[in-house]
This record gives C-alpha cells, sequence and structure tokens, in this order.
C-alpha cells in the first residue's frame, strides 16, 4: 500500500485553504463536527431509532470522515481511518456497529478499545447516546483502576452487547474467562496509534484479538498514524478501506466492495440496499439478476 493511500484529512484541508483568494467560514452544527457535505444523514439509510437519535443529538449533515466511511462500514468493510480530532470519527463505529447490531442476549457483539479510561467512558456515554431509541441493546464499560469485581458482576448479571474498555482490564476480564469474545462481530480500535505503539499495549491487544472469531470487522481510527505503525493495523485487517476522496480510490473500492460485501447479494432487498449504499459513494454497480 502506498503512504499516500490513507488520506490525512487535516493536511487536506491545509492544501484547500490555500487555493483560492477567500475562505468562507464554515459554522459548526450543534452536534459539534464540522460538516462539508449536503447529503444527510437518511442517505445512510440508517435504522429510524438511530436517525431519531441523531436529531435529538442536533446532528443535521455528515462531517467528511462521516460520509467517506459510514457507507462502507455499515456494510462490514474493514476500515483504517485517519482523521483530526473533532472530525466525528467514534461517530462512524458507534452507528455503524449499532446499524448491525442484533442483540443476542448474552452475547458480546461489539469490543471497543481505547488507550486511556477517560476516552474509553466518553465512547460508552456515546454509545448510550446513539442507542436511546433502541432499549434492547446493553453498553458496557470496563477500565482499571476500578474493582473487577465489580465488572465480573455486571457480566454475569446483564450481560452487554456493546464492551468498552481499555487494553489491560478487557485481557483480564478476558483470561478470566468473564468475558466471553467468542461471538464478537466488530473489534474496534480508537487512537489506534497510542495502544499499538506501546509494545506492552499492543501484547495485551494481540492477545484479545486472538480470543475472537476470524470473520468479523475490524475498524481502527486515529488522528495521527506513523509510516512504522500503519503495517501493524493492516496486519488485523482483510480487504481493508481507506477512505479517500482522491479519484484513484474508485478503483481500490471496486476491488474490496466485492468481497466484503458479497453477502449482500444473497437476496433482492440486500442487492438494493447495497446499490443505494454505493450510490452515495458515486460508485457504478453491475448489476445481478436472481
Amino acid at each position: 500500500m502506498a503512504d499516500n493511500d490513507l488520506l490525512d484529512y487535516e493536511d487536506e484541508e491545509d492544501q484547500e485553504q490555500t487555493v483560492g483568494e477567500t475562505i468562507p467560514e464554515v459554522k459548526k452544527p450543534t452536534g459539534g463536527y464540522v460538516s462539508i457535505h449536503s447529503s444527510g444523514f437518511r442517505d445512510f439509510l440508517l435504522k429510524p431509532e438511530l436517525l431519531r437519535a441523531i436529531v435529538d443529538c442536533g446532528f443535521e449533515h455528515p462531517s467528511e470522515v462521516q460520509h467517506e466511511c459510514i457507507p462502507q462500514a455499515i456494510l462490514g468493510m474493514d476500515i483504517l481511518c485517519q482523521a483530526k480530532s473533532g472530525m466525528g470519527k467514534t461517530a462512524v463505529f458507534v452507528l455503524a456497529t449499532l446499524q448491525q447490531l442484533d442483540p443476542v442476549e448474552g452475547q458480546v457483539s461489539v469490543l471497543v478499545m481505547c488507550h486511556t479510561r477517560e476516552l474509553a467512558f466518553q465512547i460508552s456515554k456515546e454509545y448510550e447516546r446513539f442507542s436511546k431509541y433502541l432499549p434492547s441493546v446493553r453498553v458496557g464499560v470496563f477500565f482499571g483502576g476500578m474493582n473487577i469485581t465489580n465488572d465480573e458482576k455486571v457480566l454475569k448479571s446483564s450481560c452487554p452487547h456493546v464492551v468498552v474498555g481499555t487494553p489491560g482490564r478487557v485481557l483480564a476480564l478476558v483470561r478470566s474467562r468473564k468475558l466471553q469474545l467468542k461471538h464478537i462481530k466488530h473489534f474496534v480500535l480508537d487512537e489506534c496509534d497510542k495502544m499499538l505503539e506501546q509494545l506492552d499495549m499492543r501484547r495485551d491487544v494481540q492477545e484479545i484479538f486472538r480470543t475472537t472469531p476470524h470473520e468479523k470487522q475490524v475498524m481502527m481510527f486515529s488522528a495521527t498514524l506513523s509510516k512504522d505503525i500503519r503495517p501493524v493495523c493492516l496486519k488485523f485487517m482483510q480487504d481493508v478501506i481507506t477512505p479517500s476522496t482522491h479519484h484513484s480510490s474508485q478503483s481500490f473500492y471496486r476491488h474490496t466492495a466485492v468481497s466484503s460485501a458479497a453477502r449482500w447479494s444473497s437476496c433482492k432487498v440486500g442487492r438494493h440496499r447495497l446499490a443505494q449504499l454505493l450510490d452515495i459513494k458515486g460508485k457504478k454497480v453491475l448489476g445481478c439478476g436472481g
């Protein structure tokens, strides 16, 4: 993979500001990130419950990173995304995983890990706010510095469908067999560089990863990714999508979409939905009969 395959949205923004005489001021919506797209969240064909929560949060239009990533993420594709803070990266994986989540009692389907307890807590609150109209979805957050016995009680009494935590505490719960990850369908690392650059934390992440099923979606997000860390991230992934607004991304997308979205072609409804989602990205879709 070429170094420039992964778009740094901050760099792109800096380049755009050097072109033209004046740059109009971009107002922030009440949701809290900068939006530069006219399309709305309804274009992503999200669950009505998610759309209601989005409206309640005050979001009107997706940010650039959301516009690029969400259509691919909700199809279950692996995502490696680099974008500066404030662009709405968290909402990408929160909405994508909730969209695909079919809660099963006693099974953890989504695992999200980050490097600090503060960030883990913030992410769990984002899940709670976007799942407010999905009452069957339970979210649990686990991190060090708290009594692990309380975490074990939560896992036993009301097993969450979404687990957010730090690698050390998650691994401790896995080793004690209190946290079962054999049903994981979505594996997410937020601020992945912070975890994978530290050797001890990387080992924890790798051990946790090996306890999850081979077939799952992997998504990683970061504000910065060094040339040394990118290959490490890619080792966790299959058919990875690196969001890009460059014209060359079309051929890359075409190769990965076929295998990753193959399960959608098994029914007419799936093909229709896939075609609509790809149309958001401006991609041509080859129709299949059946």
